[in-house]
């Protein structure tokens, strides 16, 4: 009997794409791109395309997301070690020849100008993943060490730039991996103490170390009058200190149920500066109230928790770490972003995940979640997704 080939259908084609898809994240993420494009409507009315470029750029993150998520977490393992030193040798490459603007050297010109230090928040926990699974089963102490220079390298030369923000996102992201991988708990606790009591000296003596002539020889100057303001904002209210005097007024001024969509009087009266990008969150807040900043904050405590209920599953330790890394990362994005606008953290430049407008944070992101969705399918894998080709 002569065999029959039967084309498959469109959807018998495009399902298995989608099939494995975690939907909880899938819905979360949802909810916080809906919430971005509402406070970009609102917030960027009167910046041209704006709300148009931020919805561009959801989509270009979304295709991104899709396509990461198709490639298994071992095959995206390979991309670990060539992605990690192009990051570094561009920084490198910053430091010697790079562009300066607004006195920060970030940028460097390879035909397109890009900023390197955005790779290293993907490819710096990408590379520790990769070095602890290579070592899986057969961790001594210098493998933690080891770890901890190779973080140490990108973080140091993002901060010569002088780029702190990106520095602790990147810092952050690549110590949650070595913590993920089995850290000892008596290597955490000294840092977390040391940590601590510099908080503590900083608030009990804050007007000594912030009077005029006194350097901070660890500091740049500019890094240094950020944790001064953020102490006594009053010091130069129309100057450093109007970031944050704004977005507090802004937040409060928001109540309980805010001032309604389009009505936010600290955003339209053109108060509270980066109102598009770093400080959306307080233009938000001044529309929507607690309640809308209780719905932002909880999307982004769900996208955490489901991301670390994929990380527990993942069926390889590279996947695990990627994983607890890349939820990490989220964390970090939202808890400094809204601090840094309430008034509890400097200001450091930092993007609110979803909301924000900025092309190369959300094509970060895109490729973030991808990741995590790959995971996610990789705990789904069945051969029975693969599309039909024929029957005999």
């Amino acid at each position: 009997m002569a065999a029959v080939f039967e084309k498959p259908s469109l959807a018998q084609r495009f399902t298995p794409l989608f099939r494995g898809f975690d939907l909880p994240l899938v819905l979360i993420i949802m909810l916080l791109a809906g919430a971005g494009l509402l406070a970009m409507y609102s917030s960027g009315y009167d910046h041209g395309t704006r709300f148009m470029d931020h919805g561009r750029n959801m989509l270009i993150a979304s295709a991104i997301l899709f396509m990461v998520a198709q490639v298994p977490p071992q095959k995206i393992m390979v991309f670990a070690v060539p992605l990690y030193a192009a990051g570094v040798a561009l920084l490198i490459a910053v430091a010697l020849f790079g562009i300066t603007k607004k006195g920060a050297q970030r940028w460097v010109n390879l035909g397109i100008v890009i900023q390197p230090s955005e790779i290293l928040k993907i490819a710096m926990p990408l590379m520790l993943a990769w070095w602890f699974q290579k070592r899986e089963g057969t961790l001594r102490p210098l493998d933690f060490a080891a770890a901890g220079l190779l973080l140490a390298i990108p973080v140091g030369l993002i901060m010569k730039q002088p780029d702190l923000g990106t520095s602790l996102l990147v810092l952050a992201a690549g110590l949650s991996v070595i913590f993920f991988a089995g850290l000892p708990w008596k290597l955490v606790l000294p840092p977390v103490l040391i940590g601590g009591a510099g908080i503590a000296v900083l608030v009990l003596l804050g007007d000594q170390l912030c009077a005029d002539g006194v350097r901070w020889v660890v500091l740049h100057d500019y890094q240094q009058q950020r944790i001064c303001t953020l102490l006594d904002p009053t010091r130069d209210p129309l100057g450093k200190g109007f970031h944050i005097i704004q977005g507090m007024i802004a937040i409060g001024s928001g109540g309980v149920f805010g001032k309604g969509f389009m009505a936010g009087t600290q955003t339209h009266l053109e108060f509270i500066p980066e109102r598009t990008t770093d400080f959306i969150f307080a233009a938000f807040s001044e529309e929507f109230g607690l309640a809308g900043n209780l719905f932002i904050i909880t999307c982004f405590l769900l996208l955490v928790w489901r991301g670390l209920a994929i990380a527990m599953g993942a069926t390889s330790l590279f996947g695990r770490l990627m994983a607890g890394a890349v939820s990490m990362i989220f964390f970090t994005y939202a808890f400094v972003n809204m601090g840094m606008v309430s008034g509890i953290l400097p200001v450091v430049g930092v993007p609110l995940p979803f909301i924000s407008y900025g092309g190369t944070a959300m094509v970060t992101l895109g490729l973030a979640l991808g990741i995590l969705m790959s995971v996610a399918r990789s705990q789904r894998a069945d051969p029975k997704d693969a599309p039909p080709a024929m029957q005999a």
